[in-house]
C-alpha cells in the first residue's frame, strides 16, 4: 500500500514536472524531477539526462547527462539505453566506444524502440562496433521502419536499390521513400526525385521528379538543389531558365557541392544566364578544382592559360591540368601534351609530352594524335621507346604519379 501510494505521488509529481518542462520553466521541472530521479524514478532520471544534455535549467554538461541516463538505463527505460547508445558512438561526455553503443542501442531495440532499431542497423551497416552484416542491418532497419521511422525507411530504400542484404526491387525503395518523404524526410524525397527523372522501375516522369527536388531544396538539400538547376537549365519537365538554376545552384555550392560550384563557373565563363564574368568563372571553377572536380580543374587551367579572370600562368596552369589529367579527363591529358612539346610552365621535354598525347589517345582524344605523330619526328628511336614505356606505365597506374 506505502508503495502503490508512492507511486501515485510519483505519477503527480512527474507530471507536475512535465507541465512545467513543456512551458519552458526548465528549473521549475528540475525542482519537481530531481528528488524523483534521487528516489530511483526512471522516467525522471532520463529527464534530468535530457535536460544536462541539452542544457536546459543548467549548464550543458555531458558527464552529468551520462550518469542519469545510465542510471534509467540500467531499469530498463529504452529511451535512456537510446541516448547511451547515441553518446558512446559519439564520445560525449565519454570515450568514443562503438561496442557500448552497440550493447545500449540493442537493449533499447529488442524492446521495440524505433530510433534504437534504426541506428542498430547502421551499426551493422557499417561494422562499427560490430561486425559488418548487411543482412542483420536490413532486419534492423525493416524493424525500425515499420514503426515509422523515417531515416530507417530511406536506408531500407536504399539497401534494395543497391543490393545490400537484400535482392534489388526498385518498388520497394519507391514505397520506403515514399513513407519516408510523405513525413517530410528530405534524403527520401532527394531519391525519389532521382527514380522519377530516371525512369528506374517507373516510366520518366519529370514534373513528379521536379516536385520532390522541389521539396526537398526547399529544406536545403544540396543534391536536390544541383538537381534542379540542372532540370531548369536543360529544360526537362519545365521551361528552361538559367537564371532560377543559377539562384538554386548558388544555395548548393554554398553548402560545398562541387558540381554546382563548377556549373556556376561555367555559366559565368560563358555568359548563360548572368553577365559573362571571367573573373567570377575563377572563382566558382577554384572552389570546384579544389574538391577534385576535374571538369573545373581542366576549365581553371585553360583561365591560367589565358589569362581569363587571372594572370596568365603556365606552372598553375600546368599543376590543374595534371589533377585532371590523374583523373582520366583526356582533354587535359592532351594539353599536358601540349605543355610539355611547348615548354610551357614545365621543362620542355619531348619523351612527356608523347607520353601525355599517347594516354590522351588512347582515352580517344583525336587532336591528340595529330601532336603525337608530330613530336615523334623530333624524337630519337630510344626517346620514343622510353615514352611508350612511360605511357604503359601511367596507365597502369592509373594516370597517378606520371
Amino acid at each position: 500500500m506505502l508503495l502503490g501510494g508512492l507511486k501515485l505521488l510519483w505519477s503527480a509529481d512527474l507530471q507536475k514536472g512535465l507541465t512545467t518542462y513543456q512551458r519552458g520553466d526548465y528549473a521549475g521541472a528540475l525542482s519537481e524531477w530531481t528528488p524523483l530521479a534521487e528516489q530511483g524514478n526512471a522516467y525522471a532520471q532520463y529527464s534530468l539526462g535530457v535536460m544536462y544534455d541539452n542544457g536546459q535549467g543548467v549548464p550543458q554538461h555531458s558527464t552529468t547527462a551520462l550518469k542519469w541516463y545510465k542510471l534509467a538505463a540500467k531499469q530498463g527505460y529504452a529511451k535512456s539505453q537510446y541516448n547511451l547508445g547515441l553518446m558512446y558512438s559519439e564520445g560525449r561526455g565519454v570515450p568514443q566506444d562503438y561496442e557500448t553503443a552497440v550493447k545500449w542501442y540493442r537493449h533499447a531495440a529488442e524492446q521495440g524502440y524505433a530510433n534504437a532499431q534504426g541506428n542498430l542497423g547502421v551499426m551493422y551497416y557499417e561494422g562499427r562496433g560490430v561486425a559488418q552484416d548487411y543482412k542483420t542491418a536490413v532486419k534492423w532497419y525493416r524493424l525500425a521502419a515499420e514503426q515509422g521511422n523515417a531515416n530507417a525507411q530511406v536506408n531500407l530504400g536504399l539497401m534494395h536499390i543497391n543490393r545490400q542484404g537484400v535482392s534489388q526491387d526498385y518498388e520497394a525503395a519507391v514505397k520506403w521513400f515514399r513513407l519516408a518523404a510523405e513525413q517530410g524526410n528530405a534524403s527520401a524525397q532527394y531519391n525519389l526525385g532521382m527514380i522519377y527523372e530516371n525512369g528506374q522501375s517507373i516510366p520518366n516522369d519529370y514534373k513528379t521528379a521536379l516536385k520532390w527536388y522541389r521539396l526537398s531544396a526547399e529544406q536545403g538539400h544540396a543534391k536536390s538543389q544541383f538537381n534542379l538547376g540542372v532540370m531548369y537549365a536543360i529544360g526537362r519537365g519545365v521551361s528552361k531558365d538559367y537564371r532560377f538554376a543559377i539562384e538554386t545552384w548558388k544555395l548548393a555550392a554554398k553548402q560545398g557541392d562541387h558540381r554546382a560550384q563548377y556549373h556556376l563557373g561555367f555559366m559565368h565563363a560563358n555568359g548563360h544566364g548572368v553577365r559573362r564574368n571571367q573573373k567570377t568563372a575563377v572563382k566558382w571553377y577554384k572552389l570546384a578544382a579544389e574538391q577534385g572536380n576535374a571538369n573545373a580543374q581542366y576549365n581553371l587551367g585553360l583561365l591560367y592559360i589565358n589569362g581569363q579572370g587571372i594572370s596568365q600562368d603556365y606552372k598553375t596552369a600546368v599543376k590543374w591540368f595534371r589533377n585532371a589529367a590523374e583523373q582520366g579527363t583526356d582533354r587535359a591529358q592532351f594539353n599536358l601534351g601540349v605543355m610539355y612539346s611547348k615548354g610551357l610552365g614545365v621543362k620542355q621535354n619531348n619523351v612527356y609530352a608523347h607520353m601525355w598525347s599517347k594516354i590522351a589517345a588512347s582515352n580517344g582524344n583525336k587532336n591528340a594524335v595529330r601532336v603525337m605523330e608530330n613530336i615523334m619526328q623530333r624524337m630519337s628511336p630510344a626517346e620514343l621507346s622510353e615514352a611508350r614505356k612511360l605511357a604503359k606505365e601511367c596507365i597502369r597506374k592509373n594516370y597517378i604519379g606520371c
